[in-house]
């Protein structure tokens, strides 16, 4: 390979060291949770559809879920209430209501019914005139909304950009975050201004995006299909140069105009292309809010979901964001530096993602060296989808990995760096001359 991977990562990291977050502590590692958008989108008819229309019983149960499912010990801690909540008018007096039909106990009280399960409340609302389904935005009313926002002890803030001048966005979520702040309630605040102005061609300010904004979102809903998770992963990789350098602790990209939704549990993917997707979405230090039917996720999904290892990958507490940085054959290569790091060498998390349809598991082969791990102490290498190996390979920078990749699948391996030299039988050892294989 003509380049060394690595230099491309290694510049990034350098760079994301001298980017400040939002200074209110919150987001250090993406946030993690339930949100109803992609699944349940503006379900308002309870009368035909009781258990998937937007209501207080869907979040509650939704709540109750993660927890009893074991989600939220996994740190799938938020349930973000998404559009269509609110009733079609503000009161008499000006403040937000919760459509009384569908949220009779209001707002506080699902708020309060969250929080006892242990977890975090998330609301959704739009900075304009109107949400993007035509219920009162906060445009004109900021400080009235985010006093009800305390009120009702909200602990994430999404908002949306329709019905607003895109050109007045830089401002306003400025704005609107600094008031966020000056309540001294922790809010994460989710941001949109670059969906809305990259369609309109406008360049963004993702240095100021980043200093006041914990997430934003990059790109368009995502839809229940392969097609649409790879979409989202080609045009990040396009964007990469520029974008993972804005990432880091307290402030991320968002791959998705409508928040970072896993479409694990639901219709559209595969067992193998929900894999993928949770590959894709660890390396890029996304966001892991599902957005599916709790209740039915079937044990092969609700394995993938909660699969710590890549859970640990997507939270590593360095906040380097992942990028692409090799296609070949039609195999994607995606890696991210994670911890441990020793005298300069990170560990990194690879994800070998094939967009092959040829029917057999395709066989790719690259040295360790080629892949940018030059420690030459070694690695550790552990497959995060294989649960049945407990062997420990370690492999030096010359050695050769060997994966078979079935098609629209992955495999996702941990190379660890050795902190301390092993002892010398262990570097005559053949494991660290041949092709180590992973399937």
């Amino acid at each position: 390979m003509q380049n060394s991977i690595a230099v491309t990562v290694a510049a990034f990291a350098v760079l994301l060291h001298g980017v400040t977050g939002l200074d209110n502590g919150l987001a250090l590692t993406p946030p993690m949770g339930w949100l109803a958008w992609q699944r349940y989108r503006c379900i308002t008819d309870c009368e035909t559809y009781p258990d998937e229309c937007v209501s207080e019983k869907l979040f509650m149960n939704a709540a109750d879920l993660l927890v009893s499912e074991g989600y939220a010990d996994l740190g799938y801690k938020y349930v973000i209430v998404d559009d269509c909540w609110l009733s079609k008018n503000r009161s008499a007096d000006g403040k937000l209501e919760a459509d009384k039909t569908r949220f009779p106990s209001g707002i506080k009280a699902l708020s309060d019914y969250i929080h006892s399960k242990g977890l975090k409340f998330g609301l959704y609302q739009d900075w304009g005139e109107k949400t993007c389904a035509g219920y009162p935005g906060v445009l004109g009313n900021e400080e009235s909304d985010i006093k009800q926002f305390v009120e009702w002890e909200v602990d994430y803030i999404k908002l949306d950009g329709c019905y607003s001048n895109v050109r007045d966005m830089d401002r306003g979520y400025v704005e609107f975050g600094k008031l966020l702040n000056n309540t001294g309630r922790p809010m994460v605040y989710s941001c949109s201004w670059p969906a809305y102005q990259e369609e309109k061609g406008m360049r963004i300010n993702y240095a100021l995006m980043a200093k006041h904004c914990n997430l934003w979102r990059n790109y368009g809903d995502i839809d229940d299909s392969w097609t649409s998770v790879m979409n989202i992963a080609d045009y990040f990789a396009s964007k990469q140069e520029f974008w993972a350098k804005h990432a880091g602790p307290g402030h991320w990209n968002d791959p998705d105009m409508a928040s970072t939704y896993l479409l694990i549990g639901n219709f559209g993917l595969t067992i193998d292309q929900s894999k993928v997707q949770m590959a894709i979405w660890a390396v890029l230090a996304a966001p892991l809010l599902m957005s599916n039917r709790l209740s039915t996720v079937r044990p092969e999904f609700k394995e993938i979901l909660q699969n710590a290892e890549i859970i640990k990958v997507n939270q590593d507490v360095l906040g380097i964001q992942g990028t692409r940085v090799f296609r070949d054959k039609g195999i994607d290569i995606w890696t991210r530096p994670v911890e441990p790091v020793h005298h300069g060498n990170y560990s990194y998390a690879v994800a070998f993602v094939s967009r092959r349809e040829d029917g057999a598991p395709y066989p790719y082969k690259i040295t360790l060296e080629d892949l940018g791990l030059n420690h030459r102490i070694g690695y550790t290498i552990k497959n995060l989808f294989d649960k049945s190996s407990g062997i420990k390979h370690y492999a030096l920078p010359k050695t050769v990995v060997n994966v078979r990749v079935i098609p629209l699948g992955v495999v996702f391996l941990r190379f660890n760096v050795i902190t301390i030299k092993l002892e010398d039988d262990i570097y005559s050892s053949p494991l660290l001359n041949k092709t180590v294989t992973f399937t």
